[in-house]
C-alpha cells in the first residue's frame, strides 16, 4: 500500500485530501499542531521542530508528501507569521525529507494563485509573471523559489490553487461567511469590496487534483488548480439568494476593504489537464448548494 504524509491534515483542505487518498488505496498519515490522541496515524509536531520532523518522517517513510500546513488567511494580523510558517517551515520540512533515508516519489507543495497579484488582463497561466500584492502572496512565492533549491534532492511539484471552498471552511473566508449568514437567517451581512472577481473551485475537486498530481508526478513544475471561471461577490450573493429563496441586505464595512486587495483572479488549468488528464470542478452554484444543505 502506498503511504502518504499530509502536513496540516486536520485543516480544511487536509481532511478532504486525506479522504481522497484513502478512497484510492493510500495509507494516510498526518502531522499538525493539535493533539489527536485517538488517531494512531497522526503526530503532533511543529514545522519549526527539525528534530521532531525528522523523527516523524523516519517513522512514516512516506511514498508521497502533501504539504498543506500554512497560514492561508490573507488578512491574518501577524505578517511575520506568514514567513515563519509558509517559508521557513516549508524549508524545515524539505530539509527533513532530504535527510531521511527513503526519498519519497513526490512532494506536493501547496502554493497559491495569489503569487500572480493584480494581473487583471485575461486568464492567468503559469507563464504569467508573478506580482505578489501582500505578505501572504510574497511568502508563498518565496517558498516556491526556496523549494527550487531542493529540486536536485527531492521530486517537488508545486500547486497554485486559486480560491476554493466547501463544507468545513471557516467563516474567516468570504463564501463560508456568506453561506453562514444565510443558514442562520441573518437579515444583514457586512462585507468589504463587492467588486472583486475570483476563480472558485470545489475543495473536493482540488483534493482530487492533488491526488492525481501525486500519481502523475510532473516533477519540477508549477501548476494552476482552477476552474477558469470568475464570479464577483455580488454574483455569489445572488446565487445564494436564489438557492435559499431569501434575500439579505449587504452593507459595505470600510474596515473590511483591503488596500492591497487582488481585484481579479482567473486561472488557466490547461497545464494541469495536460499533466493529469481531464479534470473539472463543479459549478459554483452546486458547491454553494452543498454548503447550504450541509448538516
Amino acid at each position: 500500500m502506498k503511504r502518504a504524509l499530509i502536513t496540516g491534515i486536520k485543516g480544511f483542505t487536509g481532511q478532504y485530501v486525506a479522504g481522497e487518498l484513502e478512497q484510492h488505496g493510500w495509507e494516510v498519515w498526518g502531522i499538525g499542531s493539535h493533539d489527536e490522541a485517538d488517531d494512531v496515524r497522526y503526530r503532533r509536531v511543529d514545522l519549526a521542530d527539525a528534530a521532531g520532523l525528522h523523527a516523524v518522517i523516519s517513522e512514516v517513510e512516506p511514498d508521497a508528501v502533501v504539504h498543506l500546513a500554512a497560514i492561508a488567511f490573507v488578512g491574518h494580523g501577524d505578517a511575520d507569521a506568514f514567513y515563519r510558517v509558509n517559508l521557513i517551515g516549508t524549508r524545515s520540512l524539505l530539509a527533513a525529507l532530504a535527510a531521511c533515508g527513503k526519498k519519497p516519489a513526490c512532494v506536493l507543495l501547496a502554493s497559491s494563485a495569489n503569487v500572480y497579484g493584480n494581473t487583471t488582463e485575461g486568464v492567468l497561466s503559469e507563464a504569467t509573471p508573478p506580482n505578489p500584492a501582500n505578505d501572504y502572496a510574497v511568502s508563498k512565492l518565496a517558498m516556491e523559489y526556496m523549494a527550487r533549491l531542493w529540486m536536485d534532492k527531492l521530486p517537488i511539484v508545486i500547486a497554485r490553487p486559486f480560491n476554493y471552498t466547501g463544507v468545513g471552511q471557516t467563516e474567516s473566508f468570504l463564501l463560508p461567511k456568506i453561506v453562514g449568514h444565510f443558514r442562520r437567517g441573518a437579515e444583514v451581512i457586512e462585507l468589504g469590496n463587492l467588486d472583486v472577481w475570483r476563480d472558485f473551485s470545489d475543495v473536493r475537486a482540488v483534493a482530487q487534483a492533488y491526488r492525481r498530481l501525486l500519481e502523475a508526478r510532473p516533477v519540477g513544475e508549477a501548476l494552476n488548480v482552477c476552474s477558469g471561471t470568475t464570479h464577483s461577490l455580488r454574483e455569489v450573493i445572488a446565487m445564494v439568494e436564489k438557492i435559499s429563496g431569501r434575500s439579505i441586505r449587504v452593507e459595505v464595512n470600510p474596515a473590511f476593504v483591503r488596500t492591497n486587495e487582488v481585484r481579479t483572479l482567473c486561472g488557466d488549468a490547461a497545464k494541469l489537464r495536460r499533466s493529469i488528464g481531464d479534470w473539472v470542478t463543479p459549478p459554483l452554484e452546486d458547491t454553494l448548494r452543498w454548503m447550504l444543505g450541509a448538516p
